[in-house]
């Protein structure tokens, strides 16, 4: 199977050239601009045609330049945190004529993988795993007796992460050749929030510390000498002293320089080149600006954060009218909050990707945006409900990964109403292996006590939203998919379902059909082909992972000859291994098909082309049932 890639973008006179970073170091000065132009053209036109993580990319131009006319990868190391921000460092590892087929099947990954490349030392899609995984790096080298230089390149979003925190408390007692780059633009995918964010601020507009850091700088330029540099030093350090007692690093052991503009090339140069030759662990604060070089992305740093195919001229893309389930679920709980004063909405640095923005501006006093930090998110969320509030808490499957414990030791143990609203459960398509949302069945569904569920279209998900608000016995959990699952109408009055009731559609007695929410629709594709080969199918809409409805799928397996589950999750530990289960606990033998992902990592690409590439069809799943249906 093949993949269609756009029509690649002419690459600048400079640009055509860098085919490896070496290249890059034999530019003469006065080429560098030139090239940092080209880069920014060519994304703009390149991701207008993919869709992609434009913003991020454009304001690492000029540090990523810098980065490679200094240091030498692959024997250098640099870490991205998160690497969405990679895709300059591709171009000038000899990808650049590749640029165009990113996030497209068979094209470049969106993010850094070790496996595209030997300059990508690290991969990641999920923020504040830099600073430890490059930690790790400096480690090994100097156990090793290395010499080479590793670098992590964090935005300032990360370091509301607990992971970069803990590894701050370890570097210096660690390592004495370690630089970390703090990238701020004071953005994540939507604007900082906290005191961390709030501190990187003041740091950036003091204007009186600013001033004397320029001026001690001017003066190391101008009067070479150790007795000015250490002058000058103590001028820089007096004035750091009177303003920032506490500056946040320097108590860490770790020596801080800037902040700096992160978009003059010379200086950076400058900068990277005196950091290669200090044996002390440093932060260099860099102020960037997300979207730098294309309009439409400065004027909307969230939305052209990651984004589908846009128009070049105004930045417009595509509109539908259907809401997607983000939408639905944004604006239903919004409504349900102004029923029940008790409802709070909590997310981690997602209120546009989870479309609590919603809420967020109809009911601020009850939204909390508590940044990158899932782990503090559940925790949170835990003593609101402790305290008889009816949280529901918004963030990706592929993000609640991190918060596993608290869902087991914190929620389910002490039975707490949190309502765990897991947005992209399933295929997240572009993004890839980091972000599709394929294990929250198998790491939720062996808790004790909690409710966890799936709908088959849009009205259905605003009923099981309505049950989540009153279900106040213990965790529940919802599994939806990015986008649209049917466009199905909601009508005006959601209902209560029953918990661990299954929906059974239409009755049947040699097939069983078992189609869980996204994937519903495929069962009902495979239910049309084996009727038109004269069977008889039952189609079920089991709503509910635990509990399951046993008695309902013991009926259709004591009534049919064989049963077939549909799940948008890995099979193993899935849905259609608790129905096994169910089963075989019930001395049942009926055979059992499973069509949902394999024990793999699965690939970037759009749904439909990697749903046929692994056999996730209505003819894969016809061959499948016919195996037991065939004469003997």
């Amino acid at each position: 199977m093949t993949s269609a890639f756009s029509k690649p973008t002419a690459l600048g006179p400079i640009l055509s050239t860098i085919h490896a970073p070496s290249d890059v170091k034999n530019l003469r000065d006065a080429q560098l601009p030139q090239l940092a132009a080209e880069i920014r053209h060519t994304l703009i036109e390149s991701l207008s045609k993919t869709g992609g993580h434009l913003g991020p990319n454009l304001g690492v131009v000029e540090l990523t330049v810098a980065l490679h006319r200094v240091f030498s990868t692959p024997s250098d190391k640099f870490v991205f945190d998160v690497s969405h921000q990679g895709y300059v460092h591709k171009m000038l590892t000899g990808r650049a004529d590749q640029i165009h087929t990113i996030r497209t099947y068979k094209g470049l990954n969106g993010f850094l993988l070790r496996s595209e490349s030997e300059h990508d030392a690290y991969g990641a899609g999920h923020a504040g795993t830099a600073l430890s995984a490059a930690l790790g790096m400096a480690a090994a080298r100097d156990l090793a007796g290395g010499s080479n230089h590793v670098v992590a390149v964090a935005g300032d979003a990360a370091f509301t992460c607990g992971p970069t925190l803990e590894a701050l408390n370890n570097i210096a007692e660690t390592t004495k050749k370690f630089i970390v780059v703090l990238n701020d633009n004071e953005w994540s995918i939507d604007k900082n929030v906290g005191a961390i964010a709030r501190y990187f601020n003041a740091l950036q507009t003091h204007s009186t510390y600013a001033a004397v850091r320029r001026q001690a700088a001017d003066f190391v330029e101008k009067i070479a000498g150790k007795a000015v540099r250490t002058l000058a030093h103590r001028v820089e350090e007096g004035a750091k002293n009177l303003l920032f007692q506490n500056v946040l690093f320097e108590k860490f052991g770790m020596r801080y320089f800037g902040p700096i503009d992160g978009h003059d090339l010379p200086l950076l140069v400058r900068t990277f080149e005196h950091l290669k030759t200090l044996h002390e662990p440093v932060v260099l604060h860099i102020i960037t600006e997300k979207g730098r070089g294309y309009q439409p992305a400065l004027d909307n740093p969230g939305k052209f954060h990651g984004l589908g195919t846009y128009k070049i001229e105004d930045g417009s893309t595509d509109s539908t009218s259907t809401p997607t389930c983000s939408d639905l679920f944004g604006r239903t709980i919004t409504d349900f909050a102004k029923k029940d004063p008790k409802v709070v909405a909590i997310t981690a640095a997602m209120p546009g990707g989870t479309k609590l923005e919603i809420f967020k501006k109809e009911l601020p006093d009850r939204y909390f945006d508590v940044g990158i930090a899932e782990e503090h998110a559940a925790l949170f969320a835990c003593g609101l409900a402790a305290e008889g509030f009816r949280p529901f808490l918004a963030i990706y499957s592929t993000f609640m990964q991190r918060a596993y414990d608290m869902i087991i030791h914190d929620m389910a143990l002490q039975g707490l109403p949190v309502r765990l609203c897991m947005d992209r459960g399933g295929l997240s398509g572009d993004d890839g292996p980091t972000h599709h949302g394929l294990f929250d069945i198998g790491y939720l569904r062996h808790i004790p006590g909690i409710i966890h569920m799936q709908p088959k279209d849009e009205d259905e998900f605003v009923d099981m939203l309505h049950t989540m608000a009153h279900y106040d016995d213990g965790p529940t959990a919802i599994r939806y998919p990015r986008g649209v699952i049917k466009g199905t109408p909601v009508k005006a009055s959601p209902q209560l379902l029953e918990i661990g009731k299954a929906e059974v559609v239409a009755d049947g007695t040699d097939v069983a059909l078992i189609g869980l929410g996204t994937l519903f629709e495929m069962a009902e594709r495979t239910k049309l082909l084996l009727e038109a080969k004269g069977l008889s199918v039952a189609l079920i809409n089991p709503r509910f992972i635990k509990p399951l409805d046993t008695q309902v799928l013991q009926t259709y397996a004591t009534k049919c000859k064989v049963l077939c589950t549909f799940e948008d999750h890995v099979l193993f530990n899935g849905f259609g291994a608790a129905v096994i289960e169910c089963l075989h606990d019930a001395a049942i033998h009926t055979p059992v098909e499973r069509i949902g992902w394999p024990d793999e990592f699965i690939e970037h690409g759009k749904p439909d082309t990697l749903r046929a590439l692994h056999g996730l069809t209505p003819e894969a799943a016809v061959e499948k049932v016919m195996k037991h249906l065939q004469p003997s």
